[in-house]
Formats: structure tokens, C-alpha cells, sequence
């Protein structure tokens, strides 16, 4: 069986909230697969606040959303230029996609 490599789509506080559950839940059950939690919008504000290791090795944080915000994100974060390209770009390249 080929890994499973997904996208949580995380724009708001509560998405970001289910995100990391979701992604929790996944890797009980596959733990080689391959999650990416992509942030963007108001849910950029609680992203620089976490802390579990585990979730800020699969955070991908929207550069424009951190910018518009004035928020910096905590060292080795993933960044990405603009959420939308980014998984426009993952989901051509066989990402999964789910919105939390």
C-alpha cells in the first residue's frame, strides 16, 4: 500500500483545533504517512502559540497571513510564500486535501 501523503487545510482558529486532532487520529492508524497542517487566515495567530513538537514538524504557515497579522512564526516552522499556491501545488503533485 502506497504512504499516505495529506494536506489539513487549517484557515480558522477551530479548523486549526480539529486540524491537529485529524492529524493525531491519522498517524495512530498510518505512521509513515506524510501530514502537512497548512495555516493561513485568523488560525496563523494560535499557530505561533503551539508548542508540541510533533505538530510544528507538519505546520506549513502561510507567509501572507503571518505578514498581514504582524506575527512571527517559531524557528524551523515550515513557511510557504502564499497557502493557496501551496496546495494547488501539493494536490498536483498527489497530496490529499481536506479542510478541517
Amino acid at each position: 500500500m502506497s504512504v499516505t501523503k495529506l494536506l489539513i487545510h487549517a484557515p480558522t482558529v477551530d479548523a486549526l483545533k480539529r486540524a491537529q486532532n485529524n492529524a493525531r487520529n491519522l498517524l495512530k492508524l498510518e505512521s509513515n504517512a506524510q501530514v502537512e497542517i497548512v495555516v493561513n487566515g485568523p488560525a496563523a495567530a494560535l499557530a505561533v502559540t503551539l508548542t508540541d513538537a510533533d505538530i510544528l514538524a507538519r505546520l506549513v504557515l502561510c507567509r501572507n497571513s503571518l505578514q498581514a497579522q504582524s506575527l512571527t512564526a517559531q524557528p524551523d516552522v515550515k513557511l510557504v510564500a502564499a497557502a493557496v499556491q501551496y496546495l494547488a501545488h501539493q494536490q498536483a503533485d498527489g497530496w490529499s486535501y481536506i479542510r478541517a
